[in-house]
Formats: C-alpha cells, structure tokens, sequence
C-alpha cells in the first residue's frame, strides 16, 4: 500500500530515529529473530563438533546446508507471501515456526528436523518482514534511503546479543540451554510483531483477482528483475568469504587463537562472534552521515561501487589473516586474540558497504505487487552462498589456514572485481537506454 505523494512527514507523525513508527516495530521484530537465529548459529558448529562428534569436514558440509537452505526457502515464502498469505499472516506462521524448531533443538534425537523446522518458518519470516519498510514511507521521502541502514542496526543487534547469551549460556552450563534461549528470544519477536502490528502498513489479503493483475510484467519491471537476479548471482560468490564468519572462522578461534587474558580466564569462543554486529553499531551511523553529507555536496556514490568496495575491504581482511596465521604456523603458536579483533573490524567495515546496501537497492527496484519475492531473491543469493561457503569449508582440512584463508580473500576479491564491472557497464549503458534504472541503482 502507497501513501501519498506528500515527501514530509507530518507534525504529529510518531518517530523512531526520525523515521515511522512502524520502523521500530520491524526493527525490534528483526534483533529477536536475529537473537535467535545468531543465538542457535554461534552454537552450531561447536555443538557438532563437540557433543554429537561429527568430524570437522562433515559439521562444515552440515552448516553450509542448514544455513544454504535458510536462504533458500524465503524464495517460495516470498511468493506464498505476495500470492496468497500476505506478510502479516506469513511472518506470524513463520515466527511460530521457527520457535518450535529452536526449541527442538534441545533434543539430540531431533537434530536434523529441528534445522529443517527453523529453514521453513525463515522462508515465510524473513522476505515478509523487510519487505514492509518500503511501505512505511510516501513516495520521494528521502528517509527511505537510509531505512535498511536503520533495520540493519536491529538485525546486528540481536546478532550481537546472541552469542553473548546464548553462547555463554551453552558453553557454561550446556548447549541445550542455549539453544533454549534462542527459543525464548524468537517468542520474544512474534508478541513484539503481534503489539506493535497496528504501526504497520495496511495490507489487503492477497486474491484471485489482484494475482491477475499482477501477473503481466512491463518491459522496464521485467528488466529490473533481470538486473536483481543478475546482480545476487555475484553476491553467491561473495556469500561464499563472508559465510566463513560462522564456520572456519569460528573453528580458528577454537584451534588457531590464543584467547587467554588473565592467568585464569580465556575469551570464549562464541563471543567473538558478538564482534561483527558490535562494529555495526559503531560504524552505522558514522557511515549514514557521511553519506548524506556527500549527497548533499553532490557526490552519490552508486550503489553497485558500494558494494564493489565493501567486497574488496573483505577480501584484504582475509588476505591479512592469511599472513597472520601463515605467520604463528610458521613460529609453531598461536595467534594472539587482538588480530581476530582486528579481522572482525576490518571485515565488518566492508560488510556494511555491500549488504545493507545491496537490501535497500533489492527493496527499491522492486516492481509492484512483488516486493517480497525480489527481497527473497536478495537472501537466495545466500542459498547458493552458503553452499559455496560450505563447499570451500571443506579444505580448512586440506590447506594450511594460512592458505585457506588466502583463497578465501581471492574469492571475495573477484566478487568485488565482477561488481565493480557491471556496475561501470551499467552506468554507461543505462544512462543512454533506461535512465530510470540508473536512477535506482544510483540510489
């Protein structure tokens, strides 16, 4: 549903961060769900590794699975959400779900339907839920630029809390307990949805006949399709660096750091997964300001150029600690825990550059009538990422990790290099043939 074309919000609007009210409600929706999907995923592999005995290369094919399937199924959520559903009835099913599968997971004996359990009540949750910010704002008000930055803080900030929690509470008095918290947490994000749903756009429940008229595609929407599927093709590729944060990085932290502070306590494993949403917080709104004031001087960075550059600053991140851990191989010690901090800042940096990014650019350029669907393509470029992720996973037995993560910043290096190229063709070109979708993209 549009409002209308009036670009200011109005006296006596309510705000959250100088944006609708209704943005708070997805925003605190999101840091639940993410408190327990990070909660769960912090877990994960240590639960694997060390209880069920899985052997590391088998725990890693696992996880790329699970987390592969995560971003597969919003595809089919998003269109049953568009079709027929509609989000609010999508993201109540969805939430639901996923609780009762984190909730499974404290039983050894339903390990692997309780993984399929949260995939599926995902598929319906994650699409419906981002895809009603743009809904949120009339059309031309600029806060909708900066929206997804906003949300993006809320979906770090659950990540953030996650392993703190959860992932104290598993290695301190067993996983099931934290799997039990991230149970509690995803019940936490359906009453906050269920509250607070009346800040939200209205929507009128998909039927026969609006599925009628959505079904012929101009040539201009048809060719943004196109461009989206295109442009999630590469972040695959990226997806396949970036998902190590979770997998072999985690693994690194285990077996590669010295995480030793005092002569009677050591870091725990899972709290340096806490580091990457904690730079979110931090960088956030330093990098919406520069941004903005860029803007205003005249200089709009296109969005594909962001995300070149994000997916470059990745891929150094791992080339250093390529020569990091090359280095403590070669001396026969460990690393010290301050370098893993400083990767965790380093590649943080760049994440912000290319994923909230590349959201906001996926909820822009969706045609009307199918704005779940094109947020779903957006997360099923983590479908096939996630198997890439756990693909190359496989060789941290094979491979130095020196080496392995040399390659891993190569692969984040060519994603970088292919956006950086398309987005150049597609200023050229675009300028010239569909100046509409220059605009977007340069958004």
């Amino acid at each position: 549903m549009k409002h209308s074309d009036t670009t200011r919000p109005t006296a006596r609007e309510r705000q959250f961060l100088g944006h609708p009210l209704g943005l708070s409600v997805l925003f605190l929706t999101e840091m639940w769900e993410m408190f327990s999907f990070f909660g769960m995923r912090a877990l994960l592999v240590y639960y694997m590794t060390m209880r069920l005995d899985f052997g590391q290369e088998y725990a890693s094919m696992v996880y790329g699975a699970y987390a592969a399937f995560v971003y597969f199924t919003p595809v089919f959520g998003g269109m049953a959400a568009d079709r027929w559903l509609g989000k609010r009835r999508a993201v109540i099913i969805g939430a639901s779900t996923m609780a009762l599968g984190h909730f499974m997971m404290a039983s050894e004996a339903l390990f692997y339907p309780a993984l399929v359990t949260i995939a599926l009540g995902n598929g319906l949750f994650l699409p419906s839920l981002a895809s009603q910010i743009k809904g949120l704002y009339r059309e031309g008000d600029p806060r909708s630029k900066s929206a997804y930055n906003v949300y993006y803080v809320g979906v770090n900030l659950g990540a953030f809390l996650a392993p703190l929690v959860c992932g104290f509470l598993g290695e301190a008095y067993g996983w099931h307990w934290g799997f039990t918290a991230a149970g509690i947490g995803m019940l936490a994000s359906l009453v906050i949805y269920l509250a607070g749903s009346r800040h939200l756009p209205q929507e009128s429940p998909p039927t026969a006949k609006t599925q009628t008229s959505r079904m012929p595609l101009d040539q201009s929407a048809r060719r943004r399709l196109v461009f989206l599927a295109g442009i999630a093709a590469i972040v695959v590729v990226f997806r396949g660096a970036y998902e190590q944060v979770g997998n072999t990085i985690a693994l690194w932290a285990e077996v590669g750091v010295n995480r030793q502070v005092t002569a009677g306590w050591s870091i725990p494993m899972a709290w340096f997964q806490a580091l990457d949403p904690l730079v979110v917080f931090a960088a956030t709104p330093w990098l919406v300001a520069r941004w903005t004031r860029l803007a205003k001087h005249g200089v709009d960075t296109p969005s594909l150029h962001k995300m070149a550059f994000g997916a470059a600053i990745v891929g150094l991140s791992y080339l250093l600690l390529a020569a990091v851990a090359a280095w403590s191989e070669a001396q026969g010690m460990r690393a010290h825990w301050p370098w893993l901090v400083g990767w965790f800042v380093l590649m943080t940096l760049g994440e912000l550059y290319i994923l909230p990014v590349g959201l906001g650019l996926f909820g822009r350029m969706a045609p009307e009538g199918f704005g779940a669907t094109c947020i779903a393509l957006w997360f099923f470029a983590g479908f096939f990422g996630n198997l890439l992720a756990g693909a190359l996973g496989t060789l941290w037995s094979v491979l130095s990790h020196g080496d392995f993560f040399l390659v891993i910043g190569c692969v984040a290096g060519f994603a970088a290099a292919l956006l950086f190229i398309v987005g150049v063709r597609v200023k050229r070109k675009e300028k010239r043939d569909n100046p509409d979708l220059t605009t977007m993209v340069s958004q």
